[in-house]
C-alpha cells in the first residue's frame, strides 16, 4: 500500500489542501523488507512518543533499532525551534500520528546450484517514515492527569517505603537493646558459675588432701606389719594409669581395652597386634579383609577375641567371605 497512510482520518484531499498533519522523518534504503518493518510499526502507531520509544527499546526485532532512530529524528525535527516549518512544541505533547514502510528497490543476486543452474536471491530494502503530531487538548489533559496521578502514586509509595524503613530501624534498635540486656544478665550468671566452680575446686582439693593423708597412714601401717584396708577407687585409678603406659616390647601406648594398643599419628601399630580397629564404626579388620589396607586404624588388637570383647565386630562383607570359605571347606 502506498500513500500517506495517516491513521487519524486524514485523506488525500486534506493533504492536497495543504493542511498540516505533523512532522515526519524518513529513512530510505533500509536493508530490511517492508514486511518486517510493518510488524514493528504496528506496535507504536498512535502511542505517545515516550511510550513508543520504550516499546521500541524492548522489542526483540532487529529492525526496531532503525525505527527507533527514525522516531528520534522525527521528535528532534518537531522540537527544534529553528525549524520554522516543522516546529510543534515540547516532546511530552507529541504522539505517533502515522508510521509506515514502503518497499524500496530489490537487489538481485544469484547463487550457483547443481547442474549449472542458478537461484535468485532477493535482497529487499524499504523506506521507513514516522510522523509525529501534537496531541489534542482533550488527550493532552488526560495524559497530564495520568502523569500527575503516577507522580502522586510514586510520592505516596516513597513515603510508605520511608515509613517502613523507619519502623525496621526502630525494631532493630529495640532488638539490639534487648540483646545487650540479655548479654549483661548472662555475664552475671557466668560470674556466679565461676564462683561455684572455684568452690568446687577447693572442695576437690580438700578431698584430694584427705585421700593422700589416708594413703600415707595406710602405708605407715603396712610398714609396721598391720593389715591395710584398700581405699575405694584405687583399682580404677590403677587401670587408668595402666591404660596410658607403654606395652613392653612394642613401644606403643596401651589402649583402654585388654590386648589393645593405641595407633601412632600415622595409624601404624606393632607387629604383635595385627588387627585394625576403628572407633567411629566400631569395626575391626583382620589381614584377610578386603578393606584392611585402606582402613586407618585408631587402635590395634592382638586377637579377634580381645577385639570382640571390647565391643568391636567384623564388617558384613568379611563375615560373608568367612562363611563362603567355611562352606567351601565343608563341601571339599
Amino acid at each position: 500500500m502506498r500513500g500517506p497512510k495517516l491513521n487519524e482520518g486524514a485523506t488525500v484531499a486534506t493533504l492536497a489542501s495543504g493542511e498540516r498533519h505533523g512532522t515526519k522523518a524518513t529513512a530510505k534504503y533500509v536493508r530490511s523488507s517492508a514486511y518486517k518493518a510493518r510488524a514493528v510499526l504496528d506496535l507504536i502507531r498512535g502511542l505517545e512518543v515516550r511510550r513508543a520509544d520504550e516499546v521500541l527499546q524492548f522489542t526483540d526485532r532487529g529492525i526496531a533499532t532503525d525505527i527507533r532512530k527514525v522516531l528520534a529524528s522525527a521528535v528532534a525535527n518537531a522540537t527544534n525551534p529553528n525549524n520554522a516549518g516543522s516546529y510543534i512544541g515540547d516532546a511530552d505533547e507529541l504522539f505517533v500520528i502515522a508510521c509506515f514502510s514502503d518497499e524500496g528497490p530489490t537487489l538481485r543476486r544469484f547463487s550457483p546450484r547443481a547442474r549449472g543452474r542458478a537461484t535468485r536471491i532477493r535482497k529487499r530494502t524499504c523506506h521507513i517514515t514516522v510522523v509525529v503530531a501534537r496531541m489534542s487538548d482533550q488527550r493532552l489533559a488526560v495524559a497530564q492527569a495520568r502523569a500527575e496521578g503516577v507522580s502522586a502514586t510514586a510520592a505516596a509509595s516513597r513515603r510508605a517505603r520511608v515509613e517502613r524503613s523507619r519502623q525496621r530501624a526502630q525494631a532493630a534498635k529495640k532488638a539490639a537493646s534487648s540483646s545487650t540486656t540479655a548479654s549483661k544478665s548472662t555475664e552475671v550468671d557466668i560470674d556466679e558459675v565461676d564462683i561455684d566452680e572455684d568452690e568446687a575446686v577447693e572442695e576437690t582439693t580438700v578431698e584430694t588432701v584427705d585421700v593422700e593423708t589416708i594413703a600415707g597412714v595406710h602405708s605407715m601401717d603396712a610398714a609396721e606389719g598391720e593389715p591395710v584396708d584398700e581405699v575405694p577407687g584405687t583399682e580404677a585409678a590403677d587401670e587408668v594409669e595402666s591404660a596410658g603406659e607403654a606395652v613392653p616390647g612394642t613401644g606403643f601406648e596401651a589402649g583402654e581395652w585388654e590386648g589393645s594398643v593405641v595407633a601412632d599419628e600415622d595409624g601404624n601399630g606393632p607387629e604383635t597386634h595385627p588387627i585394625k580397629g576403628n572407633r567411629d564404626s566400631m569395626l575391626y579388620h583382620t589381614t584377610e579383609s578386603r578393606y584392611y589396607k585402606v582402613t586407618k586404624a585408631e587402635v590395634w588388637f592382638d586377637t579377634e577375641e580381645h577385639a570382640e570383647a571390647a565391643g568391636f565386630s567384623k564388617p558384613g562383607s568379611q563375615q560373608a567371605d568367612t562363611a563362603d570359605a567355611e562352606d567351601d571347606q565343608e563341601n571339599n
